[in-house]
């Protein structure tokens, strides 16, 4: 179990790249939603930014607390879904599509902005970049860019963590995730109506996935492997546009 100063310092910096990322993953979804002719959201109050309409007690507050007490850096969480109604749209196979689509691409957007703030700051004070050296010389001097700066660039690092992952485990082609309702949206109607069938069941399923992890490495590949290797290309990407180095 990590330590309570552990504990307090990764929430310092996790909590707000996690909740705006899971915030305006859920406006990404009504947005899309409203524009394809569903006003659900809209009506219901949940197509705005404010975190109040979003969040989930147990999914944005309690679990991803949980997480981090326990050990083996697995993390989870969700805010609210936000309502949505197909037969509202105009074309609802196309547009269930493009509203599942709405929130791993507002994740992903919102890795890519993060990387690139992390590399302007980068550009404007290069030490910053010596908080990620081994090296036990180069830690920042007491200054303002310690006090602001730097504060700033680690959460924009953990901004492109959370949100890459929060991209990656919400394609998983399993309905009520994203991936799920974009693959229902796409197959054949007899395939499709098949894979809504197990919508009910999905988050019993995904829980067994968890569990059988040690043994299938599924979930530890798309948490680990792939998020810090997209995250890793995103970062070292933004950073040699804005400064020529990676962090």
């Amino acid at each position: 179990m990590n330590s309570l100063p552990q504990i307090l310092h990764t929430i310092s910096y996790m909590g707000l790249p996690l909740l705006f990322a899971m915030v305006l993953h859920e406006y990404a979804h009504g947005w899309v939603a409203h524009r394809c002719g569903d006003s659900t959201a809209k009506l219901q109050g949940r197509l705005t930014i404010n975190p109040l309409a979003h969040i989930d007690p147990f999914g944005t507050v309690i679990l991803p607390l949980i997480c981090l007490l326990l050990p083996g850096g697995f993390f989870l969480g969700w805010a609210k879904p936000v309502p949505i109604d197909p037969r509202a749209m105009r074309q609802p196979r196309r547009d269930m599509a493009l509203v599942a689509a709405a929130g791993p691409a507002m994740n992903l957007g919102l890795a890519i902005g993060s990387a690139l703030i992390f590399a302007l700051l980068l550009s404007i004070d290069p030490a910053i970049g010596n908080y990620w050296s081994k090296s036990e010389d180069t830690s920042p001097q007491d200054t303002w860019h310690q006090m602001f700066l730097l504060p700033i660039a680690v959460m924009s690092v953990y901004s492109v963590l959370i949100n890459v992952l929060l991209m990656l485990f919400n394609l998983l082609p399993l309905p009520p995730l994203d991936g799920g309702r974009i693959l229902t949206s796409l197959l054949p109607r007899t395939a499709a109506m098949a894979l809504m069938r197990v919508e009910p069941y999905g988050m019993f399923i995904l829980m067994g996935l968890i569990i059988l992890d040690p043994q299938i490495h599924l979930i530890h590949t798309i948490t680990s492997t792939l998020t810090h290797s997209l995250s890793n290309t995103i970062l070292s990407t933004a950073v040699g546009l804005g400064a020529g180095n990676t962090p």
